[in-house]
């Protein structure tokens, strides 16, 4: 796995939250009573739902709290359990039976099925339980299935993980069973209890969706009874205009992290930072160090946990939404006069245009009742290295493998990078199209500045050679291809299977050369504090392995930095220079793979009379640029008057 520094995070205000749908009043006929059951510990469920709910945001109207929260001082008898029961039922979605067999089956609760777009609604689940097993309550969905299939970082697309757009229409939940403190992550055992399901959507208007409930494989009943159907009627969020100013006053892009702080779905005790489920993965800033720290997830921001944050990251799609926000990350990229669409409540924004400028934070308020808000976020620069003759630049990003998906599309589009780049202030963006879905990106490579490109700012597609026969030697990053495809070769595993070649095929046609992400994998094979040291490294990984062999050959202009261990990174390229060898080091952030927090997170500065593509090849050829994560900077250095 490719995998960068430590990111900072910030901390969310204490504040008191209510974004999403309160609950609606009954309309259907009420749910069966259910008697012989011990009331003392219904009472102390019943009271940590309640708990739950106001955890969750969704707290119980208050009527219903005050009279749940009498019972505690009457008499617990049998009048308890039915009281209960007419407290909390009217909120209940469905009602579950698990017989004496174990086996389920499900009714549709009372309680008016609405739901709000962008939003979280929670509901309750009454379950009458029989059998009094105490594994997990499951719920299930084919409306809230995954709305994309991870990159496998295969070359195409495997057929089977193909996802319709018919299929995409009807994957509009998101759905979880809130299972954490205060409540059980199992059933309790005792005949009656509730559980509390939330459900999330995008849409707006009429949908029917499908539910199923288990306690476990074998457990459904026969005849469908363990499902329902339900008609949602979908209200429609506040559009919420943004009104996005530079510090010039002019209309510019930035990256906004807006979060209710409400953790939904917490792992009190978690420590997987690698979840196979997509939905519960983590922002990682850098993937080869966050795990060694060994901090539980629950410890961690909201943001990086990716819920709290609208809009919801695993519900995006940059190929279908009105904007191409990454599912990946917790910030999206807005320019002035779009927007967001967010339910009545508070929220907390944390909004900047990458390391130049200041990031900043407030505290927002949607109303009740109104179709559409405008808001004013006013950008503000601590530094402006362009402006000084220094252009930034990222010449190791991607559109598809690591974090991308590639179903529904096979990665994202130039269009979608290009937010990216604007969004963090880069003055150049380099898509490097590599093994995974290969066949697809290619498309986008012309030799050329994209289209998109301006006088601020430059997005150019050329190669990154990973995933080819060649990679146990080390990753390399060929810039300013007039060409992308080895000569005499019509697919990926007629390339050569090692470096040298294909750099001096490169160099042939005017390219830029040099190792990726080169300490991943030359750790010392033991351990050591010296350095440079002389310890042979592992030669494990996908760095700078093939450099020592290649350096000599001149065929390399660049040695990768600021996404690996520094180190490991530095370590061989300090011996080569003591050997006479002068590469230049250049910055890079291997955006989604090694990092998928922001591309530029790891940058390089070149010094240019102007912005050009070429101008800025000749400046990292030459070593008129120096690496920096942005909050950085090394102006008018000089040594010995050089």
């Amino acid at each position: 796995m490719k995998t960068p520094y430590p990111v900072l995070f910030f901390l969310l205000l204490s504040i008191t939250i209510s974004a999403q749908h309160q609950h609606e009043a009954a309309t259907t006929s009420a749910l069966p009573r259910i008697t012989n059951i011990e009331p003392q510990p219904l009472l102390a469920q019943a009271l940590r739902v309640s708990e739950a709910l106001s955890f969750i945001g969704s707290a119980l109207p208050p009527k219903s709290n005050q009279q749940l929260s009498a019972l505690e001082s009457l008499p617990v008898d049998e009048r308890t359990v039915e009281k209960i029961q007419e407290i909390l039922d009217p909120y209940c979605l469905a009602m579950i039976d698990i017989n004496a067999e174990s086996r389920v089956k499900v009714v549709q609760g009372p309680v008016r099925p609405v739901l709000l777009q962008d939003g979280w609604t929670s509901f309750l689940v009454k379950v009458h339980n029989q059998a009094h097993i105490t594994a997990a309550l499951i719920v299930e969905s084919p409306n809230a299935l995954p709305a994309l299939h991870r990159s496998t970082a295969a070359h195409r697309m495997a057929k089977e993980n193909e996802l319709t757009p018919g299929q995409l229409d009807n994957r509009f939940l998101e759905l979880y069973m809130y299972n954490d403190r205060p409540l059980k992550a199992n059933l309790s055992g005792i005949g009656l209890e509730y559980a509390v399901v939330q459900i999330y959507t995008r849409e707006t208007g009429k949908k029917e969706a499908k539910f199923g409930f288990n306690v476990g494989q074998g457990s459904q009943d026969i005849g469908f009874r363990n499902t329902i159907d339900i008609l949602f009627d979908i209200k429609p969020a506040v559009k919420v205009l943004l009104n996005i100013k530079d510090e010039n006053k002019g209309s510019t892009m930035a990256s906004f992290i807006i979060t209710d702080g409400l953790d939904r779905f917490a792992d009190s005790e978690g420590l997987n930072y690698f979840p196979d489920d997509y939905r519960l993965a983590l922002a990682m800033a850098r993937h080869w160090e966050e795990p060694r720290m060994k901090v539980p997830t629950h410890s961690l921001p909201p943001e990086q946990k990716l819920n709290g944050i609208y809009p919801l990251p695993s519900r995006r799609l940059a190929g279908r939404d009105t904007y191409p926000d990454f599912f990946f990350q917790p910030q999206v990229y807005r320019a002035d006069g779009e927007h967001v669409y967010l339910p009545a409540g508070k929220y907390h924004v944390t909004y900047g245009k990458g390391p130049e400028y200041k990031t900043a934070q407030r505290v927002i308020i949607v109303p009740e009742n109104v179709d559409s808000i405008t808001l004013d976020f006013q950008l503000e620069r601590w530094i402006h290295m362009a402006a000084l003759g220094w252009y930034s630049a990222d010449h190791h990003i991607h559109a598809a493998g690591c974090s991308h998906y590639e179903s529904p599309e096979e990665g994202v589009l130039p269009e979608h990078m290009w937010r990216q780049i604007q969004g963090e202030d880069l003055n150049l963006g380099s898509n490097l199209t590599w093994g995974p879905s290969w066949y697809y990106q290619k498309q986008f490579f012309t030799g050329k500045d994209h289209p998109l490109s301006n006088q601020n700012t430059i997005l150019r597609y050329d190669v990154e050679v990973s995933g080819f026969p060649s990679s146990h030697a080390g990753h390399i990053v060929l810039l300013n291809l007039k060409e992308d495809d080895y000569p005499g070769t019509a697919e990926i595993e007629q390339w050569p299977s090692w470096t040298l070649p294909i750099l001096q095929w490169a160099k042939s046609q005017g390219g830029l050369t040099g190792y990726a992400h080169s300490g991943w994998g030359l750790a010392p094979v033991e351990p050591t504090d010296d350095f440079p040291n002389f310890v042979t490294p592992k030669m494990d990984g996908i760095g700078a392995n093939e450099y020592v062999v290649t350096v000599a050959h001149n065929v390399i202009d660049f040695y990768s930095a600021g996404d690996t261990p520094a180190p490991a990174e530095l370590n061989m390229w300090y011996h080569t220079l003591n050997c006479g060898f002068r590469t230049r080091i250049s910055g890079e952030t291997d955006f989604p793979c090694i990092s998928d927090e922001r591309v530029g997170r790891a940058r390089i500065y070149a010094k240019l009379d102007k912005l050009d593509f070429p101008g800025y090849m000749d400046a990292i050829k030459k070593g008129k640029s120096y690496v920096s994560d942005g909050f950085s900077h090394l102006i008018d250095f000089k040594v010995n008057s050089i």
